[in-house]
């Protein structure tokens, strides 16, 4: 049960923003603008979506990259938030679970995912 007045605000701002489809197992490229002082820059984090949760303009998306020395980073980006400038699927990955945390504990080549192939 939630307020009219609150649904109706949270359409508008579904409807200014275009989001791809994607789920957990896509690599993806979020493309994220960063203020640093008095300057704005649009810098790319691109990683494998992880998880999707949430619904309206409170849904989050978390992404997973190896950074340096093989070191894994996560974060956690609002779809619908006005710092994300656009996001990119790369590749579409065939997986069978909603939430990948299991790939955590991976590393190396275990912590691939097949590519999914459309015919």
């Amino acid at each position: 049960m939630r307020n009219k007045y609150i649904e109706s605000f949270e359409q508008a701002q579904l409807e200014n923003k275009s989001v791809p489809e994607f789920r957990a197992g896509d690599t993806v490229r979020v493309h994220v603008t960063i203020k640093e002082g008095s300057k704005t820059r649009v810098q790319a984090f691109e990683g494998l979506c992880i998880a999707i949760r949430g619904q309206g303009t409170g849904r989050t998306m978390m992404i997973r990259k190896i950074g340096a020395n093989s070191v894994g980073v996560e974060r956690i980006f609002p779809i619908y938030s006005d710092s994300i400038e656009n996001i990119e699927v790369l590749r579409r990955g065939r997986v069978r679970r909603a939430k990948l945390f299991y790939l955590r504990a991976l590393k190396g080549k275990k912590a691939r995912i097949k590519e999914l192939r459309r015919k």
